[in-house]
């Protein structure tokens, strides 16, 4: 039997489509709430597309105490819970949901999760464009509808793992185990700094299937669990995920790992390495001279290098030339190689 979520992505305007779109969902479990109700689940959870409002700051409009707050919220989606339709309305994001989890080994990141059903829906919803401003917003309020959905009506199939520090906060299926994950995650980690270098995806996955973690659990690691695995290489296309969509699809268990992992991150040119390192998250302007000349690949002007760093938008901090020219000046990792330019001193070697 095809898989469903495959198949909705093949078909595009496929007629389970309604029974997926969790803003559809939403609004019709929201018909028999009244009006502040709808209003405080809507801010809590961003379900208007924006961030999730605090207690605090939905009191003041409503001229509530937090607590009385927290009461509406917490009654009204006992009230939902107790609605006829919810399994009907539920049951297709439910199969889904536990299709995908068991898919990519029984954990997935909470915001991977989330941005691979929002994909899914403005795929297939295709009314508007990614290079659309409007198709973020939408796609963000997707993610937020999808949020409420599952953590707070999946509870009894699904479990919240909060962060910790092997994991950022993710799903996992209920009463099963995640030590063979816990102990990949660990061997990786390990190894990442041994190395002391950052890895292209298709390189960590090949480190990650070298690792005696994965071949001791080999079988958890290549669907023996009989799941059909759905073909979603076109969601993965999407520029919210910054890799080749073919690769994602075809390592799911493995790039979920590597997505729900704390102390793994990927810098901005797609290279994977451990967080704090500044070459995956520059802080400083050396840093982020390093990474620029590494990846130019061969000397530049100080004043390009500055131009191209404000071009990455490491953050929100603009660079200056002056300062990139003396950090050029005082780290014996440059050499000058003619008027203004700079180069990296490993290219020698």
């Amino acid at each position: 039997m095809e898989n469903l979520l495959g198949k909705m992505v093949k078909d595009k305007k496929s007629e389970e489509f309604a029974r997926l779109d969790a803003i559809n969902i939403v609004t019709s479990l929201f018909a028999d709430l009244l009006d502040r109700e709808k209003d405080v689940l809507s801010r809590r959870f961003g379900l208007k597309g924006d961030k999730g409002e605090t207690l605090e700051k939905i009191g003041q409009l409503h001229k509530l105490t937090r607590e009385r707050v927290r009461q509406i919220e917490v009654s009204s989606i006992k009230k939902i819970k107790k609605l006829e339709n919810l399994g009907s309305s539920i049951t297709t994001l439910k199969d889904i949901v536990m299709g995908l989890l068991r898919e990519h080994g029984g954990l997935i990141g909470r915001d991977y999760l989330l941005n691979i059903l929002s994909v899914v829906c403005m795929e297939i919803n295709s009314e508007l464009s990614a290079d659309k401003p409007e198709y973020e917003l939408n796609r963000r309020a997707y993610h937020n509808h999808f949020n409420f959905l599952i953590s707070r009506l999946l509870g009894d199939e699904l479990e919240l793992v909060a962060e910790s520090d092997k994991f950022n906060p993710s799903f996992r299926i209920k009463n099963e185990g995640i030590d063979h994950l816990e102990e990949l995650a660990d061997d990786l980690l390990k190894n990442i700094e041994l190395l002391k270098k950052t890895f292209t995806t298709e390189e960590l996955l090949t480190l990650l299937k070298k690792l005696d973690a994965y071949n001791k659990h080999a079988n958890k690691f290549n669907g023996a669990d009989g799941t059909d695995n759905a073909d979603i290489t076109a969601v993965f296309k999407s520029q919210v995920f910054p890799d080749k969509g073919e690769i994602i699809n075809s390592n799911k268990v493995l790039y979920s790992l590597m997505q729900a992992m704390k102390n793994l991150e990927q810098n901005k040119y797609g290279e994977w390495g451990i967080a704090h390192w500044g070459e995956v998250k520059p802080k400083t302007v050396n840093d982020k001279i390093y990474l620029i000349l590494k990846h130019n690949g061969q000397p530049l002007h100080f004043t390009d290098i500055a131009k191209k760093i404000n071009e990455m938008k490491f953050d929100h901090k603009t660079a200056n030339a002056a300062t990139v020219h003396n950090e050029l000046i005082l780290d014996n990792r440059y050499i000058l190689t003619s008027r203004g330019v700079y180069g990296l001193k490993e290219w020698q070697k």
